[in-house]
């Protein structure tokens, strides 16, 4: 297979920052572990490459990520206590994480910015189009983004990434990107893209936010990519290389998202991202309703 028709397998997870944010629970707990409802939040990501197809998955770490490693291993011993006992479902929650994918790990060493570790997964991936996913970002599993995004990569090679409208007040949060229409209502055509900017410079209100399909030429121009805001070097000024001239590595979309999606990168996102998704299940959604009605009445 050549690069351009290459099944997508492979997803890559950069999961190395220090959480900084939810201290002091993350002093010795990666941030990914912090659960969101009874799975942690680093889960609810691999479980949405592999619903997409991608059931290769390498995680770029940090020091005080062992934690991530433990839980999509097997734990023998704990799995021989529910064993025993005879609690099939527990124990089946237990294996679910370990029998999820193919797991692989990498240090990223020196934390320089998400285009660095990036970069660090360019031994594993090879000269194959991947995917990334940014653990901050949960996207609900019946919005399939990212499946969709291999769709659009497949069809139109190059790279792909999700773009979601925000408010113009809040593009400075995020990277922009300067888009022009498709056929395809839910597609845009990237011919820009900005790190952060101010309302005043945006090219646009579209966001790009933690989903990537990417073609392989993006760890070549990563190589050479000088530091960027905040002193890191940035996927999106390697992204933009890519927009700016097709024939380094074909063109940049992007999917327009309308879904449902959680942050869980700040702390009251995260509370309210826990609300909502234990709100919609089946085994804790009526309980949980009655009693948050009954605590809003009260504190009304």
């Amino acid at each position: 297979m050549t690069e351009s028709n290459s099944r997508i397998t492979k997803a890559v997870i950069p999961a190395a920052g220090l959480g900084t944010r939810f201290l002091p629970a993350t002093k010795a707990t990666p941030k990914e572990m912090l659960p969101v409802v009874d799975k942690p939040a680093i889960q609810y990501v691999v479980e949405e490459a592999v619903s997409a197809g991608l059931d290769d998955v390498l995680m770029i770490t940090g020091r005080n990520k062992r934690p991530l490693e433990d839980h999509f291993d097997r734990n023998y011993e704990l799995e021989s206590a529910l064993q025993k006992k005879g609690d099939a479902r527990r124990l089946a929650k237990v294996q679910e994480s370990s029998d999820l994918a193919t797991m692989h790990y990498v240090r990223q060493g020196d934390p320089r910015g998400l285009g660095h570790a990036v970069l660090c997964a360019a031994p594993h991936v090879g000269r194959e189009p991947f995917a990334v996913l940014l653990g901050d970002d949960l996207i609900d599993p019946r919005d399939p983004l990212l499946q969709r995004m291999v769709e659009v990569q497949e069809q139109h090679g190059g790279s792909v990434v999700a773009l979601l409208e925000v408010a113009p007040e809040q593009i400075h949060l995020y990277g922009c990107a300067d888009i022009e229409a498709t056929e395809d209502s839910d597609v845009v055509r990237v011919i820009g893209m900005v790190e952060k900017p101010e309302p005043a410079d945006a090219p646009s209100n579209y966001a790009i936010i933690g989903r990537y399909v990417l073609d392989p030429h993006i760890f070549d121009i990563l190589r050479t990519t000088e530091p960027g805001r905040g002193g890191e070097i940035q996927l999106t000024d390697a992204l933009q290389q890519l927009a700016a001239d097709e024939k380094v590595g074909g063109p940049v979309h992007g999917v327009v998202f309308k879904g449902r999606r959680y942050d869980t990168g700040d702390r009251g996102d995260y509370l309210r991202a826990i609300v909502r998704l234990a709100c919609e299940r089946e085994d804790l959604g009526p309980e949980f309703r009655t009693w948050l009605r009954s605590y809003v009445a009260e504190e009304m």
